[in-house]
């Protein structure tokens, strides 16, 4: 991939996949600015990007934000209802989103989702992502929707966390049988999906998949298995399973699990048909990185609501 000197926007540049995305783009040479809901935070990029605020509340100001800009790599959503955010407000502040890129003259938009999006979904998150792509969809702009599943990586939450559990207590809870399968992608493959994506000019949908598929049980039990833990497996129902989960947030003073991320991982929504797009494998990485997960617990709301 190749330079192509035209300033290109991430949103949440100073989060997971945002950072990520604003690397590689970083790497490659191209101009990058960022639009996040914590412009007072410190820039992990120094100068070389620029930080504005969303200004959803102000689509003049968000327009202006993106004036000049050819691409627009969007990975603001929500990953649970806190306060006032919530995934109705989500989807209402995303197309706000789109409306100022297409004034503001974008060309392409490159929108990172969720696999097994749905209009009709049982599970908000999935139906809130699903929305949002037709929204995308209909809109003036070129676009690219990016569709990954689990994310793994330095900073991610989930596999982090359950390295932390594994680590500090004598027995993890599984909900269910624990045979729901999952596909785990890491971070920096997504983010190269995303940057290739975001130069091209079709629209598209892409599932960005790893080439490994575990079942949740044997994903613990890697994870275990890696970082030398001989923690018990149990097996609960998903009701206490969920108690359980509470139990530990108000130890971390966090949201550990929602019970629409049990019940979306029992349905088998983090896993994909198609072809793997991702080349690292969560194995491969969980070898040469454990000595690093779950050492600290990592605070979905510290991370975004704090």
């Amino acid at each position: 991939m190749e330079s192509t000197g035209e300033l290109d926007v991430v949103t949440g540049a100073f989060g997971y996949t945002g950072k990520y995305i604003a690397q590689k783009l970083l790497s490659m040479g191209e101009k990058v600015k960022t639009i996040t809901d914590h412009p007072d935070r410190p820039n992990p990029f120094g100068d070389k990007i620029s930080v504005a605020p969303f200004n959803f509340d102000n689509p003049d100001k968000l327009i202006n934000s993106l004036k000049g800009v050819t691409t627009l790599y969007n990975t603001y959503w929500v990953r649970f209802p806190y306060g006032q955010v919530t995934f109705d407000k989500a989807v209402e502040n995303t197309k706000t989103l789109i409306k100022a890129a297409e004034e503001a003259g974008v060309r392409r938009i490159v929108h990172v989702s969720i696999t097994n999006a749905g209009e009709t979904s049982p599970f908000p998150y999935f139906r809130g992502k699903a929305v949002v792509e037709k929204a995308i969809s209909k809109s003036r702009l070129s676009y690219a929707i990016i569709r990954p599943t689990v994310l793994f990586g330095h900073e991610d939450i989930l596999i982090n966390n359950i390295a932390w559990l594994l680590r500090r207590f004598p027995v993890f809870a599984i909900a269910g049988e624990g045979d729901y399968k999952l596909q785990p992608v890491f971070v920096e493959d997504l983010a190269e999906i995303a940057v290739k994506a975001g130069q091209g000019e079709e629209n598209m949908v892409i599932d960005a998949v790893g080439p490994e598929i575990y079942t949740f049980e044997e994903m613990v039990r890697l994870i275990a298995d890696k970082i030398h833990r001989r923690t018990k497996v149990m097996h609960f129902k998903p009701g206490l399973a969920l108690l359980l989960s509470k139990l530990v947030g108000c130890f971390v003073n966090d949201v550990v699990l929602t019970r629409d991320e049990v019940y979306g991982l029992m349905s088998n929504l983090l896993v994909s048909e198609n072809t793997p797009t991702g080349h690292t494998r969560l194995s491969d990485w969980l070898t040469h990185n454990a000595d690093n997960i779950g050492i600290k617990y990592a605070s979905e709301l510290k991370r975004h609501y704090c």
